[in-house]
């Protein structure tokens, strides 16, 4: 279904750029961590080091793109006209962003009062902005699938926060949780009810638009958020419930899930009108190709962990004869391989890539609706040009491969990773930069028009 924009409600350009700007200092931030920590930052998901470093990207980075994408998304694709987007904005992205920086300190620290403040910052940011959300969407049908998956993707928000909040109290010690079957469930609800139902609400507008893509299966815009977040709530039930057997069925059939959307995402991109791939074009085949990777090593390695002893006996040969292998297996290797390739290969790629279409498109449409008969507003190729975002993409491939890797079992890498990764996150920061740049120097050519 074609998604008609209301242009003219657009929240001022400065509402979203705040929080796309901050996004890349917390990917620097997560870099420069891998490079301090090195290899025992992938000695196991549970470190210190590897829970801050999780945090810094789902709380720090992808969180400010997607609250930021959605000040300008709820009025201009869902209509949805929020009060006092500025303020609000201004209000949301100061606690999120000092939130995120207590809760990343706090796990290095291990200091419970960091715990609290860090939790009280986060859940006051959130709250305020479902909020507001909700309240922009009242009244509104849902007759598009960006709207429906916009207003799902808040509830996986606000159950993300919850089972958050959980294991702050029980990390401060304010009461017992069974931290790791809790931080399971709340990594679930993060990573795929609210930030994989948001990216496939998003990707049903902007692939298309932009990528020059058909539209996606009206079956699958129907069903994909709906199934997914029955499917958590049926996991998380059976997991609190002890049924670890049936949860962890439901958890592969949610893992199949996401395998779906990328598989079509990337069928859908074979079928792009445009004759090259452009950066934005790379970073979802790329971003794509991660998820499905993602997808079919966690189906086949809880296939590996559930047979137990009814693994096939070259399987088990194997394993004796090869005892990095038996970690991998039946360690957390693996479950360190998938956070990379979700959390890296896939949500930081995707977002990178609708980054350096958004920001520039962002510039644009406030350039037009500011400058005067006398000043043009610049073209989105203008804005930013190809070859830039090009170098910054291929960047970020590359410190992909080498966190990959090193995840794998390669650890001596991370150093390597970490550093290209800080490059690409600068790299980016400097493309949004100038893109902010070619704004401001159109208003200053705007106002010396109109004063001529």
């Amino acid at each position: 279904m074609a998604v008609v924009l209301s242009l003219e409600q657009a929240p001022p350009f400065a509402a979203p750029l705040r929080f796309f700007l901050t996004a890349p200092l917390f990917g620097m931030a997560v870099a420069v961590l891998i490079t301090v920590s090195g290899e025992e930052l992938f000695a196991s998901r549970w470190t210190p080091a590897a829970l801050a470093a999780t945090h810094l990207i789902t709380v720090g980075f992808m969180l400010q793109i997607m609250i930021g994408a959605l000040f300008q998304l709820l009025p201009v694709v869902a209509g949805a006209q929020m009060r006092r987007p500025l303020a609000t904005a201004r209000v949301v992205h100061a606690l999120l962003a000092a939130g995120a920086l207590l809760l990343a300190a706090a796990f290095l620290t291990q200091q419970a009062q960091l715990f609290v403040l860090a939790g009280a910052l986060l859940g006051s940011g959130v709250l305020l902005f479902v909020t507001t959300a909700l309240f922009a969407l009242r009244g509104l049908g849902a007759d598009s699938a960006s709207v429906r998956d916009i207003r799902r993707a808040l509830f996986g928000l606000t159950v993300t926060l919850a089972f958050g909040l959980m294991l702050v109290g029980g990390l401060a010690g304010a009461f017992a949780v069974p931290l790791p079957q809790v931080a399971d469930i709340h990594l679930s609800w993060g990573l795929v009810g609210w930030g994989g139902v948001l990216l496939a609400g998003v990707a049903y507008v902007v692939v298309p638009m932009f990528q020059l893509t058909p539209a996606f299966p009206g079956w699958f815009e129907r069903y994909f958020s709906l199934a997914v977040l029955v499917f958590l709530i049926a996991w998380s039930v059976l997991d609190l419930a002890g049924w670890s057997l049936a949860a962890r069925l439901f958890a592969s059939v949610v893992a199949l899930a996401g395998g779906v959307l990328a598989a079509i995402t990337l069928r859908l991109q074979t079928q792009s009108k445009r004759a090259k791939l452009d950066s934005t074009q790379q970073c979802w085949r790329f971003a794509m190709g991660s998820a499905l990777a993602a997808a079919v090593l966690w189906l086949t390695m809880s296939a590996l962990v559930l047979a137990g002893d009814s693994r096939p006996a070259w399987f088990s040969s194997l394993l004796e004869e090869t005892p990095a292998l038996t970690q991998f297996v039946d360690g957390s290797g693996w479950v360190l391989l998938c956070g990379v390739l979700v959390l890296v290969g896939a949500f930081m790629t995707a977002m990178n890539g609708m980054l350096y279409k958004i920001v520039p498109f962002l510039v644009w449409l406030h350039a037009r609706n500011a400058g005067g008969r006398g000043t043009p507003a610049p073209n989105m190729r203008q804005v930013l040009g190809e070859p830039l975002m090009l170098r910054q993409a291929r960047t970020h491939f590359l410190a992909c491969a080498l966190l990959v890797l090193a995840a794998f079992g390669v650890p001596f890498l991370a150093l390597a990773g970490g550093v290209a990764l800080f490059v690409a996150q600068a790299l980016l920061l400097a493309n949004l930069l100038k893109a902010a740049g070619v704004y401001r120097r159109h208003l200053r050519a705007s106002m010396a028009a109109a004063a001529a």
